[in-house]
Parts: structure tokens; C-alpha cells; sequence
């Protein structure tokens, strides 16, 4: 009976931020453990296919780094990357695109789906989704001391958030794929990470939710910083003590904010139900960044 009483007690605990998120979009970059274990991508899809049920609209962008570079390997093609993206030659950006759009976002849409959720793949050539141009090394932070060729990087130029927002309001879950496509109709890879903050804050998403393979931002002490606002957050990259591999992240966070998003987070994806404990728990998880 204890236990009855707990789950009871849990979902009292859940009805104020089920109130408050009703009707809203959640932008979600799917990415690290959570997107490998087995297990963790069953709890991903049941947690999404939840979200929508009790009224919630999540939008998912993945990434697939890992995947392309098995890929790679396998077609004998070498990575190389500069200030931490892959340089994506006509060869690379085929697999990017076979990969990402094939492989990983199918997958995720039949976990989904399986669960009994309605999701739809895109990638961002979709509906005119995302417009960008090409990126151009001078434009990275840290950029290179000498000009590289890129290839197929993109910056993203525009969004148009029409596909998204008919695919939500029909009761659909968007996945999205990181690749767009210039005004030609070339495609592009894109970073994930950049690409979540852009498409948070052009949907104006109550929050944007990372998740990584760590528990969220440490002080330089190594302890767990629960909440920073996005002024600090520069501050702390400015003085270094954000690891490079962190900097991706929260950056998409600082420019979901600077583009209307309400809130945004960075949790551990490797702990199960992440998410739902990031949402509907007073405590919640992970490290809060906000404007």
C-alpha cells in the first residue's frame, strides 16, 4: 500500500507543471547514452510519447556523430574536424545524410511510433524548414590560424517553423535531422547542437532540453551548479572553466534564450526518465540556464 501511496503522491506532485507546459513545445536535443543503451532509447520514446498524451508538444533533434564515424570507417573515408565539426567533402556529406536521415531517424520514429506515439521524420530540407549558406572557418569560436575549406557545413541563415507547428497541432512528434539546403538546393550538415538552439528559439519553446552523457555544468570545484543565469554562463566560458565538449551545448542554450525560448536545460541523459524528472519534479536534474 506504501508504494500505491508513493506513485500517488508522485503524481500530485506532477500536476502543477502539467498545468503549466499544457499546450506548450519543448525543443529536446537527443544526443550521448540516452540515443545508444538500448534500454534508455525504449524509456526516451515511452517519456516522449507521454509528454504528447498529457498535452505537451516535444520537437527532438538528433545528432549521430558516433554512427557516421562507424560508417566511415567502414568506406575507408577519414574524419577530420576543426574547432570540433567534421569537415564534410561530397563523399562525407552522401554517408552524413544516409546516416542521419536513414538510419538514426528512422529508428528513433519507430521507437516512437512502437510505443504508441505518431512521429514524423524531416530533416531541415523539409517544408523550407532551415535555409543556410555555407560556413566558412573564420566564422568558428576558436576559430583556425589558418583558412580551412569546410565543405558541406552550413550556418544556418533562416527558419521557418510552418512544417513544425502543422505537424503539432495534427498530433504528430517532430524528429528532426540536422541537414538543410541553401537557396540552390544544396544540403548541408549541420551541428546538432546549434541547430537546437536555433530551432528553440525561432518556435519560441517554453524550454529547451539537452541532454548529455554528464550530470549538467560543474564549477571549477567540480560540484554540480544547479541554476545559472545566461550572463554568468558567459562569464564562466569566458574564464575557461566550461570544458570544450560542454561549450556546443551551452551555446545552443544561449541562443535559445536570445531567441525567445523560456528556459533552457542541460541534464544527464544517462539517467533514466531524465527527462520526466527534469519536468515534472520539484527538484528536477541537471543544470537550469536562464535569461
Amino acid at each position: 500500500m506504501e508504494e500505491r501511496i508513493t506513485r500517488a503522491r508522485a503524481l500530485l506532485e506532477a500536476l502543477p507543471y502539467l498545468r503549466r507546459f499544457a499546450g506548450k513545445t519543448l525543443v529536446i536535443k537527443y544526443g550521448g547514452a540516452a540515443m545508444v543503451k538500448e534500454e534508455l532509447k525504449r524509456e526516451f520514446a515511452r517519456d516522449v510519447v507521454l509528454l504528447k498524451y498529457v498535452g505537451i508538444n516535444p520537437v527532438i533533434i538528433h545528432g549521430g556523430g558516433p554512427q557516421i564515424e562507424e560508417y566511415l570507417k567502414r568506406l575507408g573515408l577519414k574524419s577530420r574536424f576543426v574547432s570540433g565539426l567534421r569537415v564534410t567533402d561530397a563523399e562525407t556529406l552522401e554517408v552524413v545524410e544516409m546516416v542521419l536521415r536513414g538510419t538514426i531517424n528512422s529508428e528513433i520514429v519507430g521507437l516512437i511510433n512502437g510505443t504508441g506515439g505518431k512521429a514524423v521524420g524531416i530533416c531541415g530540407k523539409d517544408g523550407g524548414l532551415i535555409r543556410v549558406r555555407k560556413m566558412h572557418s573564420d566564422e568558428l569560436e576558436p576559430a583556425p590560424e589558418k583558412s580551412v575549406d569546410l565543405g558541406f557545413v552550413g550556418e544556418i541563415e533562416a527558419i521557418d517553423t510552418g512544417l513544425i507547428r502543422t505537424l503539432e497541432s495534427s498530433g504528430y512528434i517532430p524528429v528532426v535531422a540536422p541537414i538543410g539546403s541553401d537557396s540552390d538546393g544544396q544540403s548541408y550538415n549541420l551541428n546538432a547542437d546549434h541547430l537546437a538552439g536555433h530551432l528553440a528559439g525561432s518556435l519560441r519553446a517554453e524550454k529547451l532540453i539537452v541532454l548529455t552523457d554528464v550530470e549538467g555544468i560543474k564549477n571549477r570545484e567540480g560540484k554540480l551548479v544547479a541554476s545559472l543565469k545566461a550572463r554568468q554562463l558567459k562569464k564562466a566560458i569566458a574564464e575557461g572553466w566550461i570544458s570544450e565538449g560542454m561549450i556546443p551545448k551551452t551555446q545552443a542554450c544561449l541562443t535559445a534564450l536570445a531567441g525567445g525560448a523560456g528556459k533552457t536545460h542541460i541534464i544527464d541523459g544517462r539517467v533514466a526518465h531524465a527527462l520526466l524528472l527534469e519536468l515534472f519534479t520539484d527538484l528536477g536534474i541537471g543544470t537550469e540556464i536562464l535569461r
